[in-house]
C-alpha cells in the first residue's frame, strides 16, 4: 500500500520490476564498469548477483538506485524509465523501493519501532495506518520483543533484521539487498537469506547482491554472475539447503503474523523522536547519500 505516489506516463514505462537494455557505464579515465549489459527480472522474481570485488556489482546497484546514469542504454526500474527522470522526482522513485544495507543505516537516537515508522512519517501516511503496518513487519522479522530497543542494544543479525522490516514497511514491489549478510555472523546468515525468502513468497520482488557462494549454492535460484562489468552467467539452479523451513510454511508463517499483532500505541510528543533531522536528511539516510556522478566515482566496483 502506498501513499501520494504519482508518476507520470512519460516515466512509466515496461512491463519488468527491472529492465537493463545494452547498458555501459564508462567512469572518467575510461573504466568501464558496465559493458553493454541487457537483464531483466521479472515481477515476484528472486535474483542473487554475484561477482567478486571490481565486477560491476556495486556500478549496477547504483544504476537501480539513480546514484548514476547509464553512458549507454535504458535503465528501468519499478516501471520508472530513470534516463528520463528528473532530477526532483528522485526522492520519489527511491521512496518506492526497499533498500536493505550491509551496514544497516539505523539511526542511533530511534528505537526499533521509530526507524521502521518514519519511512512511513515522511510519506504522510495516515496515524492510524502507521500504527498497524509498523508491528505488523515487526513481527514478520521476529522482533517483537526489541519495539522499544535502541540499535546499540541489539545484535548484527536483530539490527539486519529491523533493516529488512524498514525497507518492507512500505510495501514495495522490488526490495533491493546490498551484502545484507556481509556484517553478521555466518550462521544467522542463512537466517536472513530465508527471511528475505519468505518476504519474496508473499510476491516482493528480491534482488539479492552477494559473495556468499555458499549462500548461493545452499538456497539456488536465479542466478546473476557478473564478471568485468558483463553478465556471464544467468540461470536458475537447484538449492543443496536440506534443513532449511519450507518456503510454504514460512510465507504461511508471515501471512499469519498480522493476525497475531497489536496495535501499537505510539506516546506522546512521537514528533520529537525525528529531532532536528529534515525530510532529505532521512530519505538521505534510508536510501543512499547525495547522488555522485561518474566523475565523482571515479572507478569500477
Amino acid at each position: 500500500m502506498n501513499f501520494n505516489r504519482q508518476t507520470s506516463k512519460k516515466e512509466r514505462t515496461g512491463d519488468y520490476m527491472v529492465e537493463l537494455q545494452n547498458v555501459s557505464v564508462t567512469y572518467a579515465g575510461g573504466v568501464d564498469a558496465l559493458n553493454n549489459v541487457s537483464l531483466k527480472i521479472n515481477d515476484g522474481d528472486f535474483a542473487f548477483v554475484v561477482g567478486s570485488s571490481g565486477a560491476g556489482k556495486s556500478t549496477m546497484i547504483k544504476l537501480l538506485l539513480k546514484e548514476i546514469d547509464a553512458t549507454s542504454g535504458v535503465v528501468t526500474v519499478n516501471n520508472y524509465n530513470l534516463s528520463k527522470l528528473k532530477k526532483r522526482r528522485i526522492p520519489e522513485f527511491r521512496r518506492t523501493l526497499g533498500f536493505v544495507f550491509q551496514d544497516f543505516r539505523l539511526i542511533p537516537s530511534m528505537t526499533v519501532y521509530e526507524n521502521i515508522a518514519f519511512v512511513l512519517r515522511v510519506l504522510d501516511s495516515p496515524i492510524k495506518y502507521i500504527r498497524k503496518r509498523v508491528p505488523y513487519v515487526i513481527s514478520l522479522v521476529g522482533l517483537q520483543q526489541k519495539t522499544n530497543s535502541y540499535p546499540d542494544e541489539l545484535s548484527g543479525g536483530e539490527k539486519q533484521r529491523v533493516a529488512i522490516a524498514r525497507a518492507l514497511v512500505n510495501d514495495p514491489q522490488l526490495i533491493i539487498a546490498d551484502e545484507p549478510t556481509g556484517n553478521i555472523d555466518p550462521e544467522l546468515s542463512y537466517e536472513i537469506v530465508e527471511l528475505l525468502k519468505g518476504i519474496n513468497d508473499q510476491g516482493t520482488t528480491i534482488l539479492m547482491v552477494t559473495h556468499e557462494h555458499d549462500l548461493v549454492r545452499h538456497f539456488g535460484g536465479r542466478i546473476i554472475n557478473i564478471t568485468n562489468g558483463e553478465v556471464v552467467y544467468d540461470e536458475v539452479i537447484a538449492g543443496s539447503g536440506l534443513d532449511m523451513l519450507p518456503e510454504e510454511e514460512l510465507a504461511q508463517v508471515m501471512s499469519n503474523a498480522a493476525a497475531e499483532t497489536p496495535q501499537y500505541d505510539m506516546p506522546q510528543g512521537e514528533s520529537s523522536y525525528y529531532g532536528d533531522m529534515n525530510v532529505d536528511e532521512i530519505i538521505s539516510t534510508i536510501t543512499a547519500s547525495a547522488p555522485v556522478t561518474s566523475e565523482e566515482n571515479g572507478g569500477a566496483e
